[in-house]
């Protein structure tokens, strides 16, 4: 940010009265192109980048996360809906649900939503494994009519790389959703080429980073769907282990 490189400079010539005059010039000149940034867009991003993030903060853009991937393929489905709507009922209770719908649907209305800045904030301001929760709450969504789309696995994607999720993780979770010969290799992150002993380290990587317990700071309905993010792991160890005799 320009106020704090202003600051170091104050500092470098004049020590720290320098800082201090530095520090407000770059403010000032923060604040200009803010301003400038807002009237160039015309709507303003649901989201801004920011260290302080509230509960609500997250709530709401979370549901704007959830808004693209329902639209995704240019058709809203009533089945994807119900998902997410269900979702921040058994999370938040209906009242307070409710209230945050009309709050994201009015904010829509004067807003842009842009995945790009809600991304990088959540990445400033999430744990690694709490972006991947959200990456696994998004396929869930996208799976509730019964079938992952090209184009919403293409949106998920995109979002993950603005969360900073690694190639390797997104493919995981994706595999999750997807039944093929090689959905149990990708949710452990191996090749079919893998021995039984790179299966079993690559289980026990796997359990470390997906296990529930390093998300019992979220609400119950998002430890739930790190249960069964979890859960699909088990499952494919279990599936070659029964593969390889093991």
């Amino acid at each position: 940010m320009i106020r704090w490189f202003a600051a170091i400079i104050g500092y470098v010539f004049f020590r720290f009265p320098g800082a201090i005059v530095g520090y407000l010039i770059g403010t000032l000149l923060d604040n200009t192109g803010t301003k400038v940034g807002k009237k160039a867009t015309g709507k303003r991003p649901v989201y801004t980048q920011q260290k302080n993030v509230s509960p609500t903060d997250f709530e709401i853009n979370l549901l704007a996360l959830s808004s693209l991937v329902i639209k995704a393929d240019g058709t809203v489905n009533q089945k994807e809906l119900d998902y997410v709507r269900t979702y921040f009922r058994n999370a938040y209770g209906k009242q307070r649900a409710d209230k945050l719908f009309s709050a994201f649907n009015e904010m829509k209305k004067k807003r842009q939503i842009s995945g790009m800045l809600i991304g990088q904030a959540m990445r400033n301001n999430m744990r690694y494994e709490s972006r991947l929760q959200v990456i696994h709450f998004l396929f869930g969504i996208a799976k509730a009519d019964g079938v992952v789309t090209q184009i919403e696995a293409t949106v998920i994607n995109q979002i993950s790389t603005y969360l900073g999720i690694y190639f390797k993780d997104f493919e995981s979770i994706k595999a999750m959703f997807f039944s093929n010969p090689d959905s149990a290799y990708k949710i452990l992150e191996i090749e079919r080429t893998a021995t039984v002993a790179e299966i079993k380290k690559a289980y026990r990587t796997m359990v470390k980073k997906y296990h529930p317990d390093k998300l019992q700071h979220l609400d119950e309905a998002y430890r739930k769907g790190a249960e069964e993010k979890f859960r699909k792991v088990q499952e494919a160890y279990e599936q070659l282990q029964a593969e390889k005799g093991f």
